[in-house]
Protein backbone atom coordinates (compact mmCIF):
# COMPACT_ATOMS: atom_id res chain seq x y z
CA UNK A 1 0.00 0.00 0.00
CA UNK A 2 1.36 3.41 -0.99
CA UNK A 3 1.50 5.95 1.85
CA UNK A 4 -0.96 8.82 1.66
CA UNK A 5 0.17 12.36 0.89
CA UNK A 6 -0.59 13.37 4.48
CA UNK A 7 1.55 10.49 5.82
CA UNK A 8 4.48 11.56 3.65
CA UNK A 9 4.16 15.12 4.88
CA UNK A 10 4.17 13.96 8.50
CA UNK A 11 7.27 11.82 7.92
CA UNK A 12 9.10 14.70 6.21
CA UNK A 13 8.16 17.05 9.04
CA UNK A 14 9.51 14.60 11.62
CA UNK A 15 12.77 14.25 9.67
CA UNK A 16 13.20 18.03 9.52
CA UNK A 17 12.46 18.37 13.23
CA UNK A 18 14.92 15.62 14.12
CA UNK A 19 17.65 17.16 11.96
CA UNK A 20 17.04 20.61 13.42
CA UNK A 21 17.23 19.23 16.95
CA UNK A 22 20.56 17.61 16.15
CA UNK A 23 21.78 20.94 14.78
CA UNK A 24 21.17 22.90 17.94
CA UNK A 25 17.81 24.11 16.66
CA UNK A 26 18.99 25.25 13.23
CA UNK A 27 18.97 23.56 9.85
CA UNK A 28 22.19 23.62 7.86
CA UNK A 29 21.55 24.84 4.32
CA UNK A 30 23.69 22.70 2.02
CA UNK A 31 22.61 24.05 -1.37
CA UNK A 32 22.37 27.69 -2.53
CA UNK A 33 18.99 29.35 -1.99
CA UNK A 34 19.64 31.39 -5.13
CA UNK A 35 22.17 31.64 -7.93
CA UNK A 36 25.54 32.75 -6.55
CA UNK A 37 27.08 35.22 -8.99
CA UNK A 38 30.83 35.81 -9.32
CA UNK A 39 30.34 39.22 -7.69
CA UNK A 40 28.67 37.55 -4.69
CA UNK A 41 31.43 34.92 -4.40
CA UNK A 42 33.99 37.73 -4.36
CA UNK A 43 32.46 39.00 -1.12
CA UNK A 44 33.73 35.83 0.58
CA UNK A 45 36.80 34.96 -1.47
CA UNK A 46 38.76 36.27 -4.42
CA UNK A 47 40.84 33.62 -6.17
CA UNK A 48 44.46 34.83 -5.97
CA UNK A 49 45.27 32.78 -9.06
CA UNK A 50 48.99 32.57 -9.72
CA UNK A 51 49.69 35.59 -7.51
CA UNK A 52 51.84 34.77 -4.47
CA UNK A 53 50.36 36.92 -1.74
CA UNK A 54 52.69 38.50 0.83
CA UNK A 55 51.85 36.42 3.89
CA UNK A 56 54.30 38.28 6.10
CA UNK A 57 52.60 41.70 5.94
CA UNK A 58 49.14 40.51 4.86
CA UNK A 59 46.33 42.57 3.39
CA UNK A 60 47.31 45.72 5.33
CA UNK A 61 50.85 45.69 4.02
CA UNK A 62 53.41 47.98 5.62
CA UNK A 63 50.91 50.86 5.70
CA UNK A 64 49.10 49.63 8.81
CA UNK A 65 51.96 48.14 10.81
CA UNK A 66 51.53 49.30 14.45
CA UNK A 67 54.00 52.06 15.38
CA UNK A 68 57.01 50.76 17.29
CA UNK A 69 58.38 52.05 20.60
CA UNK A 70 55.71 54.74 21.19
CA UNK A 71 53.18 54.03 23.98
CA UNK A 72 49.49 53.38 23.21
CA UNK A 73 46.80 55.21 25.17
CA UNK A 74 44.20 53.10 26.96
CA UNK A 75 40.58 53.53 25.83
CA UNK A 76 39.00 50.42 27.37
CA UNK A 77 39.64 46.84 28.48
CA UNK A 78 37.61 43.68 27.88
CA UNK A 79 38.17 40.66 30.13
CA UNK A 80 35.02 38.70 29.22
CA UNK A 81 36.53 36.39 26.59
CA UNK A 82 39.23 33.74 26.75
CA UNK A 83 41.87 36.39 26.01
CA UNK A 84 42.03 39.85 27.52
CA UNK A 85 41.81 42.61 24.91
CA UNK A 86 42.45 46.34 25.06
CA UNK A 87 41.10 49.19 22.98
CA UNK A 88 43.96 51.64 22.56
CA UNK A 89 44.96 54.57 20.38
CA UNK A 90 48.35 55.29 18.87
CA UNK A 91 49.92 58.74 18.58
CA UNK A 92 48.67 59.05 14.98
CA UNK A 93 45.06 58.80 16.19
CA UNK A 94 44.34 55.27 14.96
CA UNK A 95 42.33 53.10 17.35
CA UNK A 96 43.42 49.48 17.76
CA UNK A 97 42.13 46.26 19.27
CA UNK A 98 45.01 44.56 21.08
CA UNK A 99 44.45 40.95 22.19
CA UNK A 100 47.03 39.44 24.52
CA UNK A 101 47.84 35.83 25.41
CA UNK A 102 48.35 32.60 23.44
CA UNK A 103 45.72 33.52 20.84
CA UNK A 104 47.84 36.42 19.58
CA UNK A 105 50.07 34.13 17.53
CA UNK A 106 47.40 31.75 16.26
CA UNK A 107 45.03 34.51 15.19
CA UNK A 108 47.69 36.25 13.13
CA UNK A 109 48.82 32.99 11.57
CA UNK A 110 45.34 31.81 10.58
CA UNK A 111 44.43 35.25 9.27
CA UNK A 112 47.51 35.21 7.04
CA UNK A 113 46.71 31.72 5.75
CA UNK A 114 43.08 32.53 4.93
CA UNK A 115 44.03 35.76 3.21
CA UNK A 116 46.80 33.99 1.30
CA UNK A 117 44.08 31.70 -0.09
CA UNK A 118 41.88 34.63 -1.11
CA UNK A 119 39.48 34.82 1.87
CA UNK A 120 38.94 38.35 3.12
CA UNK A 121 40.61 39.34 6.37
CA UNK A 122 41.06 42.68 8.14
CA UNK A 123 44.66 43.76 8.76
CA UNK A 124 46.18 42.09 11.84
CA UNK A 125 49.73 42.17 13.19
CA UNK A 126 51.69 40.46 15.92
CA UNK A 127 53.53 42.71 18.39
CA UNK A 128 55.93 40.91 20.76
CA UNK A 129 56.04 43.71 23.35
CA UNK A 130 54.40 47.13 23.67
CA UNK A 131 53.79 49.97 26.11
CA UNK A 132 50.40 50.98 27.50
CA UNK A 133 49.72 54.45 28.89
CA UNK A 134 46.92 54.08 31.43
CA UNK A 135 47.09 57.72 32.50
CA UNK A 136 48.41 56.69 35.91
CA UNK A 137 52.16 57.16 36.06
CA UNK A 138 54.69 55.74 33.62
CA UNK A 139 53.54 53.53 30.72
CA UNK A 140 53.60 49.83 31.53
CA UNK A 141 55.13 47.15 29.30
CA UNK A 142 52.81 44.39 28.10
CA UNK A 143 53.88 41.21 26.37
CA UNK A 144 52.70 39.77 23.05
CA UNK A 145 49.50 40.97 21.41
CA UNK A 146 47.52 40.77 18.21
CA UNK A 147 46.92 44.31 16.96
CA UNK A 148 44.00 45.04 14.62
CA UNK A 149 43.41 48.65 13.47
CA UNK A 150 39.93 50.14 13.33
CA UNK A 151 39.96 51.77 9.91
CA UNK A 152 37.56 54.29 8.42
CA UNK A 153 37.77 52.46 5.10
CA UNK A 154 36.44 49.26 6.74
CA UNK A 155 33.02 49.80 8.30
CA UNK A 156 32.20 46.74 10.40
CA UNK A 157 28.47 46.11 10.35
CA UNK A 158 26.46 45.14 13.43
CA UNK A 159 25.08 42.34 11.27
CA UNK A 160 26.60 38.86 11.60
CA UNK A 161 26.45 36.05 9.08
CA UNK A 162 25.57 32.47 9.90
CA UNK A 163 27.58 29.38 8.99
CA UNK A 164 24.36 27.41 8.59
CA UNK A 165 22.52 29.78 6.25
CA UNK A 166 24.21 32.50 4.22
CA UNK A 167 24.48 33.82 0.65
CA UNK A 168 27.23 31.28 -0.12
CA UNK A 169 25.50 28.14 1.22
CA UNK A 170 26.42 25.11 -0.84
CA UNK A 171 29.37 26.75 -2.61
CA UNK A 172 32.81 25.18 -2.76
CA UNK A 173 34.31 28.36 -1.30
CA UNK A 174 32.20 28.21 1.86
CA UNK A 175 32.60 24.49 2.47
CA UNK A 176 36.29 24.72 1.64
CA UNK A 177 36.70 27.49 4.21
CA UNK A 178 35.17 25.23 6.85
CA UNK A 179 37.52 22.38 5.87
CA UNK A 180 40.56 24.66 6.10
CA UNK A 181 39.54 25.70 9.62
CA UNK A 182 39.12 22.03 10.53
CA UNK A 183 42.61 21.28 9.21
CA UNK A 184 43.98 24.00 11.47
CA UNK A 185 41.93 22.77 14.46
CA UNK A 186 39.93 25.97 14.75
CA UNK A 187 37.58 25.13 17.61
CA UNK A 188 35.35 28.22 17.74
CA UNK A 189 32.96 27.85 14.81
CA UNK A 190 30.32 30.20 16.16
CA UNK A 191 28.40 32.85 14.27
CA UNK A 192 29.55 35.57 16.68
CA UNK A 193 32.96 35.37 15.01
CA UNK A 194 31.53 36.02 11.53
CA UNK A 195 31.58 39.69 10.60
CA UNK A 196 30.47 41.73 7.59
CA UNK A 197 32.49 44.73 6.50
CA UNK A 198 31.32 47.43 4.12
CA UNK A 199 34.36 48.74 2.30
CA UNK A 200 34.31 52.46 1.54
CA UNK A 201 36.32 51.96 -1.64
CA UNK A 202 36.69 48.52 -3.25
CA UNK A 203 39.59 46.72 -1.61
CA UNK A 204 40.88 43.21 -2.12
CA UNK A 205 38.48 42.65 -5.00
CA UNK A 206 35.16 43.50 -3.32
CA UNK A 207 33.20 46.33 -1.74
CA UNK A 208 31.70 44.05 0.93
CA UNK A 209 33.54 41.39 2.91
CA UNK A 210 32.18 38.33 4.70
CA UNK A 211 34.90 37.55 7.24
CA UNK A 212 35.68 34.89 9.85
CA UNK A 213 37.42 36.77 12.68
CA UNK A 214 38.78 35.90 16.12
CA UNK A 215 40.60 32.81 14.90
CA UNK A 216 42.77 32.35 17.97
CA UNK A 217 41.21 29.11 19.28
CA UNK A 218 43.24 26.96 16.92
CA UNK A 219 46.45 24.99 16.33
CA UNK A 220 45.89 22.86 19.43
CA UNK A 221 43.22 20.46 20.55
CA UNK A 222 39.55 20.97 19.75
CA UNK A 223 36.81 20.88 22.36
CA UNK A 224 33.73 22.62 23.67
CA UNK A 225 35.12 24.03 26.92
CA UNK A 226 38.34 26.03 26.68
CA UNK A 227 40.43 23.67 24.56
CA UNK A 228 44.13 24.33 24.74
CA UNK A 229 45.25 26.35 21.73
CA UNK A 230 48.66 27.01 20.18
CA UNK A 231 49.88 23.62 21.43
CA UNK A 232 51.64 21.39 18.95
CA UNK A 233 51.42 18.20 21.03
CA UNK A 234 47.63 18.42 20.95
CA UNK A 235 47.64 19.50 17.31
CA UNK A 236 49.80 16.57 16.30
CA UNK A 237 47.86 13.86 18.09
CA UNK A 238 44.28 14.88 17.21
CA UNK A 239 43.10 13.07 14.06
CA UNK A 240 41.71 14.91 11.06
CA UNK A 241 39.42 12.39 9.30
CA UNK A 242 38.49 9.28 11.27
CA UNK A 243 36.10 7.53 8.86
CA UNK A 244 34.84 7.67 5.29
CA UNK A 245 31.56 6.09 4.24
CA UNK A 246 30.79 7.00 0.64
CA UNK A 247 30.16 10.73 0.60
CA UNK A 248 29.89 10.89 4.41
CA UNK A 249 32.93 11.86 6.46
CA UNK A 250 33.62 11.63 10.17
CA UNK A 251 36.13 14.10 11.59
CA UNK A 252 38.24 14.08 14.74
CA UNK A 253 36.91 17.57 15.55
CA UNK A 254 35.31 17.71 19.03
CA UNK A 255 34.43 21.42 19.17
CA UNK A 256 31.06 23.11 19.07
CA UNK A 257 28.58 23.19 16.20
CA UNK A 258 29.38 19.77 14.83
CA UNK A 259 26.18 19.98 12.77
CA UNK A 260 28.13 22.16 10.34
CA UNK A 261 30.30 19.20 9.36
CA UNK A 262 27.29 17.59 7.68
CA UNK A 263 27.74 19.92 4.70
CA UNK A 264 31.25 18.63 3.88
CA UNK A 265 31.90 15.97 1.23
CA UNK A 266 35.17 14.31 0.13
CA UNK A 267 35.17 16.63 -2.89
CA UNK A 268 35.19 19.65 -0.57
CA UNK A 269 38.12 18.25 1.40
CA UNK A 270 40.10 17.58 -1.77
CA UNK A 271 39.39 21.11 -3.03
CA UNK A 272 40.49 22.69 0.27
CA UNK A 273 43.63 20.55 0.42
CA UNK A 274 44.42 21.55 -3.14
CA UNK A 275 44.09 25.24 -2.28
CA UNK A 276 46.34 24.93 0.77
CA UNK A 277 48.80 22.96 -1.35
CA UNK A 278 49.19 25.99 -3.63
CA UNK A 279 50.93 27.91 -0.85
CA UNK A 280 54.69 27.75 -1.20
CA UNK A 281 57.06 26.86 1.61
CA UNK A 282 58.25 30.48 1.51
CA UNK A 283 54.68 31.71 2.06
CA UNK A 284 54.23 29.32 4.98
CA UNK A 285 57.49 30.52 6.51
CA UNK A 286 56.37 34.13 6.11
CA UNK A 287 53.01 33.41 7.76
CA UNK A 288 54.64 31.75 10.77
CA UNK A 289 57.27 34.51 10.91
CA UNK A 290 54.51 37.16 10.91
CA UNK A 291 53.14 35.47 14.04
CA UNK A 292 56.62 35.25 15.65
CA UNK A 293 56.92 31.46 15.68
CA UNK A 294 60.38 30.01 16.17
CA UNK A 295 61.50 28.05 13.08
CA UNK A 296 61.46 24.73 14.97
CA UNK A 297 57.89 25.26 16.20
CA UNK A 298 56.74 26.43 12.78
CA UNK A 299 58.29 23.38 11.17
CA UNK A 300 56.53 21.05 13.57
CA UNK A 301 53.11 22.63 12.97
CA UNK A 302 53.65 22.70 9.20
CA UNK A 303 54.67 19.04 9.09
CA UNK A 304 51.32 18.05 10.64
CA UNK A 305 49.41 20.40 8.32
CA UNK A 306 51.06 18.78 5.31
CA UNK A 307 50.11 15.33 6.60
CA UNK A 308 46.50 16.48 6.62
CA UNK A 309 46.85 17.79 3.07
CA UNK A 310 48.07 14.38 1.94
CA UNK A 311 45.12 12.71 3.68
CA UNK A 312 42.69 15.15 2.08
CA UNK A 313 44.07 14.75 -1.43
CA UNK A 314 44.01 10.94 -1.08
CA UNK A 315 40.23 10.81 -0.54
CA UNK A 316 38.27 9.02 -3.21
CA UNK A 317 35.32 10.99 -4.51
CA UNK A 318 32.12 9.15 -5.40
CA UNK A 319 31.02 11.20 -8.42
CA UNK A 320 27.63 9.50 -8.42
CA UNK A 321 27.00 10.79 -4.90
CA UNK A 322 28.25 14.26 -5.85
CA UNK A 323 26.08 14.41 -8.96
CA UNK A 324 23.05 13.09 -7.11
Amino acid sequence: MRPSVSSVRIILALVVLAFSAGCGGRTVVVTPRQAVTPAMRAQLRVDPGATRRDMFLGVGGRQYVPPANAPFTLVGKDETGFSVSYDVTSADGIEWSAKIGPEAQTEVLLSRVLWGLGYHQPPVYYVPSWKLDTGEGEPITISEARFRPKLARLDRSDELWSWADNPFSGTQELKGLLVILLMLNSSDLKDDNNSIYDVKEPWDGASRWYVVRDLGASLGETGKLFPRRNWFEGFEREPFITAVNGSTLTFGYTGRHQELLSMITPDDVKWAAGQLGRLTDAQWRDAFRAANYAPASAGRFLARIKEKLVDGLALRVDRRAVND
